[in-house]
């Protein structure tokens, strides 16, 4: 029992890392993408945050986004560290039994 347990606790652990992984690189990409359009200002993107939108807003609210995802982000680094040492402590314990 305890072997399929820490299974799915290491399961989890790496699963856990994957999601960070592609979470960081999206986040790269988004913050690449909002350097280029708030450099350029492209008239499209405004037309497709609807009528009378400025750009400060649409800087305010990606900034923001990018903000509260990389929080997320965090949260999800201590999640995945904690599932990781737990992993290698229940490892540990049934190996020194």
């Amino acid at each position: 029992m305890e072997d399929i347990f820490e299974m799915r606790v290491r399961a989890a652990a790496k699963a856990a890392w994957l999601t960070i992984l592609i979470g960081g690189v999206v986040l790269i990409l988004h913050w690449i993408l909002y350097l280029v359009f708030m450099s350029s200002h492209p008239t499209w993107l405004l037309r497709l945050w609807g009528p009378d939108m400025r750009w400060s807003f649409v800087q305010s609210v990606w900034f923001w986004g990018d903000a509260v995802f990389k929080l997320f982000l965090w949260a999800l680094a201590f999640i995945a560290l904690w599932l990781t040492l737990w992993s290698r402590q229940l490892r540990k314990r049934r190996h020194g039994q």
